[in-house]
């Protein structure tokens, strides 16, 4: 009788087994074949921190870990008053694709353009030179930012741009109009004259 339970016992966790298995081989298939269908389709997503270019420009780097993570530009918020061909006629020199970086006196994001001659691998939440960096804020904190900033320099107003405007005295163009408020950096350090241009270029758009 004993031998019979052993056996009947044995079965039962053959079978049991031989269930878990099949169950196991299941699912494994089922997530082969739904990667197969997600990357015929194309679906995969690109790595964290990969930068693509934006429409129309040239790919951008991505930075390496611990560099900043270069985040590739759409023609919306600081990147919508500032063309890539007005970036490029005011540094002198065709610029990559926009990327976003930390605007750190304003908060938010910064559009950067690169000239061909930054390496790969720079963080855009640093200024350089060989770059144009552009800030919009709109709203209610534009005359805020605006006021404080000018607080913080050695302001000198610039006449007929927009409502108010004025050079920090070596490195940016600030201009207020209505309830926006850009900034704009073109490096090397204190190159007022492409700045103003592109100041100039931006007011339609702001």
């Amino acid at each position: 009788m004993k031998g019979t339970e052993r056996a009947s016992r044995r079965g039962i966790a053959l079978v049991a087994s031989r269930s878990v298995t099949l169950a196991a081989m299941a699912l494994a298939a089922v997530a082969i074949l739904t990667a197969c269908k997600s990357s015929a389709a194309g679906g995969s997503t690109p790595p964290a921190g990969t930068a693509t270019s934006v429409p129309g420009t040239a790919t951008s780097s991505t930075a390496p870990p611990g560099t900043g993570t270069a985040t590739p530009a759409a023609a919306t918020g600081s990147c919508s008053v500032i063309t890539t061909a007005e970036a490029s006629a005011a540094l002198g020199q065709p610029v990559k694709a926009p990327v976003l970086g930390r605007a750190y006196v304003e908060g938010g994001r910064a559009c950067v353009y690169y000239g061909p001659n930054v390496p790969p691998g720079i963080s855009p939440d640093i200024p350089i030179s060989d770059s144009v960096r552009v800030v919009l804020v709109t709203g209610p904190k534009a005359v805020r930012y605006f006021d404080h900033y000018r607080s913080t320099v050695h302001a000198q107003p610039v006449a007929g741009l927009g409502d108010q405007a004025f050079y920090d005295g070596y490195a940016s163009i600030s201009v207020l109009k209505g309830a926006a408020y850009v900034r704009i950096y073109c490096g090397p350090f204190g190159k007022l004259g492409p700045e103003e241009q592109l100041a100039r270029d931006a007011l339609p758009r702001m």
